[in-house]
């Protein structure tokens, strides 16, 4: 049984709420979990797994799905990371020069993908 889906006006209060400084574990969770979720809704699939420990990985991008084991294409990135990535604070290709992003498959690049859009409620 997967995780129930995050709303979008709790989603996005908490993505705001985890931009700023001092943010809280749960109210981090709860927005990386969002965003990943946005990502696999904008961009369907099973090609690439996003991981963003420990709090949680989708799989998305279309192409060949793998059915058991690691996936051939796997992302990783901590949760302060994801959050500026999937919020335009941070570009792809930075955080991968940076040593920010581990990325690892032909298919593990998402460029094309971010920023996530995201927010969907006015501010």
């Amino acid at each position: 049984m997967g995780r129930a889906k995050i709303v979008a006006l709790v989603g996005e209060a908490a993505v705001r709420q985890a931009l700023r400084p001092g943010a809280d574990r749960e109210t981090t969770a709860v927005a990386v979990r969002y965003l990943l979720q946005v990502l696999s809704e904008n961009a369907p699939g099973g090609t690439v797994e996003v991981r963003v420990p420990p709090f949680g990985a989708v799989q998305c991008v279309e192409g060949p799905n793998h059915t058991r084991g690691t996936p051939p294409n796997v992302i990783e990135t901590d949760a302060a990371t994801w959050l500026q990535l999937a919020t335009g604070g941070i570009g792809w290709a930075d955080a991968v020069q940076r040593g920010n992003v581990s990325a690892s498959g032909q298919r593990a690049d998402l460029s094309d993908e971010l920023p996530v859009l995201w927010q969907r409620t006015p501010v």
